[in-house]
């Protein structure tokens, strides 16, 4: 590295120089070096770093992180269709007011008696998210959907014995490659194989035939989702059910619950365990941070007991009429039996517990059913807009919620070229598909939400045939 002048940096208490050399010497070492001897050379970067100079003061790097951040374009300035897994809804200011309370924001464990307000938050979080998908139970939020399934396909070849789980070629590669890490490797003891179903090309649905032939009594669970990555509805939930029932395999549904005003629950159609994620129930749309993954089951000893996850519960106590609220067998975890615990918990988002149990309280049953005919409305609305473009044709006929597929090959356009296009005018076009699905040609993923009115998508449509010519 080069020699920068050694500054003690005034939020970093053991940063002076003194204080270094005092804990070198506490710990019997000369240099920094020693501390690193373990890790072999060959593993170890040996070039200098190109580092800018230090950045001395608070107002030099507040202006340097306003700067840097200014290069980018948000979905605040930018009208945008983007979505495959995190998409713009709005949040209501109230989600933001209550989560954002420091007795919310920064308690963690805290006293007996804000541990029990926080508790409380998160069972009603639960207990309403557990009637939207008609589950019992419910556990703490995880980083995300794809995190989520994974801990379900896990649980599920715990409680059959099994090694091997089914998913639908259309799962998410970001999804899919969490779930295989989950999975893990082939040469560790705990691994699980993933097999990819075929699905119709022409509707985006699971190839039944396809199913039948490769799930078998080494079959833990069969994953499919509801609505899919792609958008459309798996309408044949209840045949997939059974096929994987008559195999004695669990079937796990992954759904984005914000459809659940208008689409049936996952329990509806016979799954077993349902995951998802409740990042459209007043999370903002974060770089990279957790975006809230749940995993949902019956109240049955065989799902309880597989939780890795914590899970709260209400209970009466000696006062009649009052209640308590408290984490439920926490023995499970690995927060309290370490390695022999039911799977690795690891760093939740509870935070976003309390925003969720906010904005489904907020909403409330007709809000949901609102909220979801809105958005089927006007995501309809705007697959005929631009199909009706010359060139422009959106794929798979099954219906959809949300999102859709726009395929560009008629007009003879890349979809990189469509979305420079589309975004030098003040859009950001669809999530490109053409190298996560070869088959669908030049397409891309487009999203449209409750924040979309008809004159966003009016000039969505205006200005497509004005990119592709058509």
């Amino acid at each position: 590295m080069k020699n920068y002048p050694e500054t003690a940096h005034p939020y970093m208490a053991n940063s002076p120089a003194a204080v270094k050399d005092e804990m070198m010497k506490e710990v019997g070492i000369e240099n920094i070096e020693e501390l690193f001897q373990q890790i072999p050379a060959d593993h170890r970067l040996v070039r200098p770093f190109d580092l800018p100079p230090q950045l001395l003061s608070e107002a030099e790097l507040k202006r340097h992180m306003t700067e840097t951040l200014a290069r980018n374009r948000t979905c605040a300035d930018t009208l945008s269709f983007l979505g495959g897994g995190c998409w713009q809804h709005y949040v209501p200011a109230v989600v933001d007011e209550i989560s954002h309370r420091s007795e919310t924001l920064t308690q963690i464990s805290g006293t007996p008696q804000s541990a029990h307000g926080r508790n409380q938050a998160w069972f009603e979080y639960t207990s309403q998210l557990g009637e939207l998908v008609k589950m019992e139970v419910v556990g703490l939020p995880v980083y995300s959907w794809g995190v989520a399934a994974g801990h379900a396909l896990r649980m599920a070849s715990r409680i059959t014995g099994r090694r091997e789980v089914l998913l639908p070629k259309t799962t998410g590669p970001e999804r899919l490659s969490v779930i295989r890490n989950f999975c893990e490797p082939t040469e560790m003891e705990n691994h699980i194989a993933v097999a990819l179903v075929d699905y119709d090309a022409a509707t985006g649905l699971m190839d039944v035939s396809d199913l039948e032939s490769k799930i078998s009594a080494k079959t833990a669970a069969v994953y499919f989702e509801n609505p899919s990555y792609l958008g459309f509805i798996e309408s044949q939930g209840v045949r997939i059910a059974e096929i994987a029932r008559a195999k004695g395999a669990e079937t796990v549904v992954g759904v984005d619950p914000i459809s659940l005003g208008v689409l049936a629950a996952p329990a509806d159609y016979g799954a077993d365990i349902v995951v998802g994620t409740t990042q459209p129930f007043g999370i903002h749309m974060n770089c990279g941070g957790g975006t809230c993954g749940f995993v949902a089951s019956r109240d049955e000893v065989k799902y309880v007991g597989e939780y890795p996850m914590g899970l709260n519960s209400i209970a009466e106590t000696i006062v009649e009429g009052e209640y308590g609220f408290a984490p439920s067998t926490p023995d499970r975890t690995s927060m309290r039996s370490r390695e022999k615990g039911k799977d690795w918990t690891g760093t939740s988002v509870n935070l976003w517990a309390v925003a969720g149990a906010v904005y489904m309280a907020l909403l409330g049953p007709q809000g949901f059913r609102e909220i979801g005919e809105l958005i089927i409305k006007r995501a309809n609305y705007a697959a005929r807009q631009l199909a009706a473009i010359e060139g422009v044709k959106v794929r798979l006929d099954a219906p959809f919620f949300k999102e859709f597929v726009v395929n560009f090959d008629g007009a003879g356009k890349k979809v990189t070229d469509v979305n420079a296009g589309l975004k030098a005018r003040g859009i950001f076009g669809g999530h490109d598909l053409s190298g996560e699905f070869p088959a669908l040609g030049q397409s891309a993923l487009y999203c449209v939400t409750e924040i979309h009115n008809r004159a966003d998508l009016d000039r969505l449509a205006d200005t497509m045939r004005e990119v592709v010519g058509g």
